[in-house]
């Protein structure tokens, strides 16, 4: 069996110079005593030095995930897909102290698989004319990366076509993350608001000769976890942390357990508040009517959420499925820093399992936010004067859904709107233009998605754009607002305009929609 250990002894394994990939995603499926563990004993000891430190993205905006282990010398490189909730680790990449590269999400988690599997790296469309592309800017995210010399991740032509090969890496140590042991180091995750890839995480260090590090809540006798519940079997486990509290919590933002999270119980939808009308609720309205019986839509993170509230408001959630980039299907689907938490799933999936599903062009719809938009089409969502905030599975779910919306309000910065009457008034504008002569980095190409026909629209409170051979096109404007004064003054370029149709006014009331899809 697993040796069990204490939190600050598993800290102490870790060594300098060593490689270490932690599980999690934001604030879900987080082994935090071992973070936590690890961060305090650095603070005290200087020691572990000059880490390489692999995750996903993980942290609370505060001090918890790997904000605690944003110190001087602890680490010596990232390698990560996300720093969004990260702002001290996000601090130290813009200050260049040490090499950070940032790629997308499904490529991280089908990266570790390979590692699994002893597969040489990665060969995917996933990246092509984006920062991830060496040729723009190759995953490097600061100029410690540039100046580091190192590649990970090159070019490849395979059957007269282009693709990205990601390389692979040893790891030596990891730490993960269930629900129980039993006495021969079986895990199981059946509290586990997500299947963060445990077991792909445990065979890839495994395989490499490293050590294996669960944190848990408890540890049962032998024979009574369910074989079918077990996702990783005893051997592969060497050591076991007994987490509690809020530190073992489903979502270490949330101290409470939610079994409508894992399957254990289910809630009466009716339970679920409706949203209060507002800018971010037009959005999600306008983008329901892409909607169509049966299909698979994904949701991204901000206002993206809004879409299956809207759906489970309107009584239609039920003829389509929702999915979140963390494995969960069906449900709703929850926001903030509990965006991989869900009331109902239907399906809890592995996470690299469901970038298999969007790569493969399995999503129907995906439904993402937009910080920048240019005249070509292209998207940033991943950098901002100059800083690095990391694509998340953005990439992978743009590069091959059937259709895409990027919903979000016209500007950003403290708008603020007078709505009803089925119209929209702007008391005060934002202070920042989102619809750009050019984006700062592309984590979404116009360019490539043009070109294989994909339906692209981007879609505000008032007004919505649909991506064309041409470039943008503006198709709708809001009732109440003027083109001129509240739209095209507040763009760097002028979209084309052939036939503007005025948006639905039952955008713009209180009271249900009445939508049918």
């Amino acid at each position: 069996m697993a040796k069990v250990i204490t939190a600050n002894e598993a800290a102490e394994l870790i060594q300098d110079n060593s490689t270490l990939l932690i599980q999690g995603l934001i604030c879900t499926s987080v082994p935090e005593a071992c973070i936590q563990a690890l961060g305090a004993r650095y603070k005290e000891t200087q020691s572990p030095k000059n880490l390489s430190l692999m995750f996903a993205g993980i942290g609370d905006g505060n001090e918890a995930g790997v904000n605690a282990l944003a110190q001087d010398g602890l680490l010596g490189e990232i390698q990560c897909t996300h720093l969004g909730t990260a702002p001290k680790m996000a601090a130290m990449v813009n200050e260049n102290k040490f090499p950070a590269f940032i790629m997308p999400q499904g490529v991280f988690a089908q990266l570790i698989k390979a590692i699994s599997g002893n597969k040489p790296g990665v060969i995917t469309h996933v990246g092509l004319q984006t920062y991830a592309d060496p040729r723009v800017e190759g995953c490097k995210a600061n100029q410690a990366a540039i100046d580091s010399g190192k590649e990970i991740v090159e070019v490849v032509n395979l059957g007269g076509h282009d693709y990205l090969r990601y390389l692979p890496r040893k790891i030596d140590y990891c730490f993960i993350k269930g629900t129980s042991v039993d006495e021969k180091g079986n895990l199981s995750i059946e509290k586990e608001a997500m299947q963060f890839d445990q077991f792909e995480y445990a065979n890839a260090v495994h395989n490499c000769g490293g050590k294996v590090i669960a944190q848990v809540e408890r540890v049962v006798e032998n024979g009574t976890l369910n074989p079918h519940s077990v996702v990783i079997p005893g051997y592969l486990i060497d050591y076991v942390v007994i987490g509690k509290g809020q530190q073992q919590a489903q979502c270490i933002a949330d101290p409470e357990y939610h079994p409508e999270w894992c399957g254990e119980a289910r809630i009466p939808l009716s339970a679920v508040e409706p949203l209060p009308l507002s800018a971010k609720k037009i959005c999600g309205r306008r983008t329901s009517y892409l909607l169509q019986p049966g299909f698979h839509v994904n949701l991204g993170i901000g206002v993206p959420e809004t879409v299956s509230a809207v759906a489970a408001e309107e009584g239609v959630s039920d003829l389509l499925t929702f999915s979140v980039e963390c494995g969960i299907f069906g449900g709703v689907p929850l926001g903030g820093l509990q965006i991989c938490c869900d009331h109902n799933p239907d399906a809890i999936i592995s996470h690299v399992n469901t970038f298999d599903i969007y790569d493969g062009g399995g999503c129907d719809l995906a439904v993402l936010g937009a910080a920048e938009m240019d005249e070509e089409g292209n998207v940033n969502v991943s950098k901002f004067n100059g800083r690095t905030v990391g694509p998340g599975g953005f990439i992978n779910i743009t590069s091959s859904s059937k259709n895409v919306a990027f919903v979000g309000t016209f500007t950003a910065g403290k708008s603020k709107f007078e709505i009803g009457d089925g119209k929209l008034t702007i008391v005060q504008e934002g202070k920042f233009k989102k619809f750009k002569k050019h984006v700062e980095q592309v984590t979404f190409s116009g360019k490539q998605a043009a070109a294989t026909g994909k339906n692209v629209y981007y879609i505000t409170e008032r007004a919505v754009f649909k991506l064309t051979e041409e470039g943008v096109e503006l198709i709708e404007i809001a009732p109440g607002v003027d083109l001129e004064k509240d739209i095209l003054a507040l763009m760097d370029f002028t979209p084309i305009m052939n036939d503007v149709k005025e948006m639905d006014a039952r955008l713009f009331t209180d009271e249900p929609m009445g939508l049918t899809i």
